[in-house]
């Protein structure tokens, strides 16, 4: 399997890519927009690192995601609610099959023969359509821009997520709680039928569309260009969009991930 990948942070620095033989581990760790709540850094440095060391083993994606993220919670000494968070994008090539796992809003786009594409992804944290959320990109529409208000609605917003975090009803994501990994968006398509995978995180797939740049065009880049394809993001959003109206976002610049992967 051939993978290239670029990555562009911003202040936060906390995504995370790992590749292996034949497996791509992409983690979005969560910013912590309320002071009470630690940065995520330490979180993915040590979950992708536990990853790492069990992808390439045999056995079901939610096992080795769970055991990752109990090992992790034990080495760090977290507790539930009060821990950094993370998305998970995973992509584990066999003989056989494209193996497709996600927790969180990294999306796995999945290329096909036919030269079209499935887009695997979770969207349970936005379908939550919490009213803070709404209140936040209402107001970046309407021309307000990234002042102390906004910034007090994301820590509302961040603690009421909180309530909603790994349980029933709500939403799942990588913290403290490995049960988690058994409710996170699997797929899996035959190796042969699947030509490309580009893998993303949320600050690098959302410009995309603005850039009016297709998954299909990305799976045919190489380093050089998904590093550019990324310095057009950053640029649109600074150049274009530096209050957030057009894109209503939580930040105005976010880190940017995204990894090719030729099965």
């Amino acid at each position: 399997m051939k993978v290239t990948t670029a990555q562009l942070p911003a202040e936060a620095d906390e995504d995370r890519v790992l590749v292996t033989d034949h497996a791509v581990i992409m983690l979005d760790g969560a910013t912590a927009h309320d002071p009470a709540m630690p940065a995520a850094r330490e979180y993915v440095d040590t979950l992708g690192t536990e990853l790492h060391s069990r992808i390439e083993h045999p056995g079901d994606l939610r096992d080795i995601l769970a055991e990752a993220i109990s090992a992790t919670a034990d080495h760090l000494r977290l507790h539930a609610g009060g821990a950094p968070s993370s998305t998970v994008a995973l992509l584990r090539v066999s003989e056989d099959l494209a193996e497709i796992l996600t927790l969180g809003d990294s999306p796995v786009v999945v290329g096909r023969a036919d030269n079209d594409f499935d887009i695997v992804t979770d969207t349970r944290l936005v379908d939550l359509h919490l009213p803070e959320s709404r209140q936040y990109r209402s107001r970046l529409a309407s021309g307000t821009g990234y002042d102390e208000t906004h910034y007090g609605l994301l820590r509302s917003l961040q603690r009421k997520q909180r309530e909603h975090r790994n349980r029933d009803g709500g939403y799942w994501i990588a913290e403290t709680e490995p049960d988690a990994a058994y409710r996170a968006v699997t797929a899996s398509y035959p190796v042969e039928s699947v030509p490309w995978v580009v893998l993303a995180t949320d600050g690098a797939a959302s410009p995309l569309a603005p850039l009016k740049t297709s998954w299909p065009d990305i799976a045919k880049m190489d380093a050089t260009g998904l590093r550019q394809l990324l310095e057009r993001g950053r640029h649109w959003e600074a150049a274009h969009d530096p209050d957030g109206q057009l894109q209503p976002r939580s930040k105005r610049h976010d880190d940017m991930t995204i990894a090719v992967a030729l099965p």
